[in-house]
């Protein structure tokens, strides 16, 4: 199948005053310490509600069949009562049903990072904006890694919420148990701040970190070059915090079920929620996808509600070995198994992807939120490290990063 083409990350079809304008770049100094988003573009992901703007859920379908919203998106209206100037919106994957970065109707946008080499998805125009210097501040969702995949191929810092804890009102559904607004930028100072003000008001967790979890189990995910680059930062994040290193597996004896298993409950909820938010449209409109997203949504509409019942014990079982195993504990594992993949390539092939849900899987799992890091490159491309917390510890993730830093673990 011939590569759908490489475009640019904002989409083509809304009036000339929601294109990207020129402005100073907000929060460029990479330091600690807050940095005010005023004056901050924000790119928007088109599965996310922007006043005036029709939302188009990277489906010509769905676009033509949108309405303009009759307001912002509850997570649009924080970032922009916070100083955030909107910059446009910005492509997303069908339904943002994948974590590819492609499109089979509007193309695959560019990495700026990484020439010749996918952004990955679904949020990926967001992650190609902000790469790019076009926005400063990404609005995106991460439901099966979304933002942590982005933020891993494009060099960026992504943060994925804790789940419900960013207010998702004004969003397309894709799997409400784990879908939730998610951010991106190119400084840890921006995205604290962009946090601060996405975040506000709601319970957050503030307990110490006692322990570092580097488990062996996820860390066997990744591939050996990914692994020799980014372990021996998460070894250091231990002395930095001057806690102890865990190596021990995250699902050993005693977890509800052993990894692949999880990954499995992960997916096949996922797929039933999928179906259930756009499989009645599916049917009437007869829409035509790209072949992994087709395969994705056939598989979905054979989900039985036994399967369905069966797969959300499981994970009601995960969510809570994982706050245990989580309490008090920084996990630190690869964001993704790979840096990008190459442009044209049939990715995530059925391995591959096999092998990204098995990282990503675990913040939906728990509703955790999860930090990633540009810490590292391999053979010149970017790949991240990803911090996972107890929920409601995203603050505390946003205050240890800079210890890699200060340990001399940050790329």
């Amino acid at each position: 199948m011939t590569p759908a083409p490489l475009i640019d990350p904002f989409v083509p079809w809304l009036p000339a005053d929601t294109a990207p304008a020129e402005a100073p770049a907000a929060g460029t100094a990479d330091q600690d310490g807050p940095v005010a988003l005023a004056g901050a573009r924000l790119a928007v992901k088109d599965v996310i509600d922007v006043q005036g703007a029709p939302t188009g859920s990277g489906h010509p379908l769905l676009l033509a069949a949108a309405a303009p919203a009759p307001a912002h998106a509850a997570a649009v209206a924080r970032l922009l009562s916070a100083g955030a100037r909107y910059a446009g919106k910005t492509h997303t994957d069908e339904l943002a049903y994948s974590l590819g970065g492609t499109n089979a109707h509007y193309g695959t946008p560019a990495n700026p990072a990484a020439p010749g080499r996918l952004t990955g998805g679904s949020s990926s125009g967001t992650a190609a904006a902000v790469a790019g210097g076009l926005a400063d501040v990404g609005l995106g969702t991460d439901t099966a890694g979304s933002i942590r995949v982005p933020a891993s191929y494009c060099g960026l810092y992504g943060l994925r919420p804790t789940h419900a804890r960013a207010d998702r009102r004004g969003i397309a559904p894709l799997a409400p148990s784990f879908d939730t607004p998610a951010l991106l930028t190119r400084t840890l100072p921006l995205l604290t701040e962009a946090a601060a003000a996405l975040l506000a008001d709601t319970p957050r967790d503030d307990r110490p970190v006692r322990r570092v979890l580097v488990p062996a189990d996820l860390w066997g995910c990744a591939a050996d070059g990914v692994r020799a680059a980014l372990r021996p930062r998460a070894d250091r994040l231990g002395p930095a915090l001057g806690v102890p290193l865990d190596a021990a597996p995250l699902f050993s004896d005693g977890a509800p079920c052993a990894h692949a298993d999880a990954r499995d409950a992960f997916t096949l909820v996922q797929a039933a929620e999928v179906w259930r938010a756009h499989g009645p449209w599916v049917r009437r409109a007869r829409p035509v996808f790209g072949p992994h997203v087709a395969e994705r949504l056939a598989r979905a509409e054979r989900v039985t509600p036994e399967a369905e019942a069966a797969a959300r014990a499981t994970v009601a079982r995960l969510a809570s070995w994982l706050h245990h195993r989580l309490d008090g504990a920084i996990l630190a594992i690869p964001a993704t198994p790979t840096p990008a993949p190459p442009y044209g390539a049939s990715v995530p092939a059925s391995g591959d992807r096999a092998a990204l849900l098995a990282l990503t899987c675990v913040a939906g799992l728990g509703g955790l939120p999860a930090l990633t890091l540009p810490v590292a490159r391999v053979g010149g491309l970017p790949v991240g490290l990803c911090l996972l917390g107890a929920p409601g510890a995203d603050e505390c993730l946003l205050r240890t990063a800079p210890a890699l830093r200060r340990s001399g673990s940050a790329g």
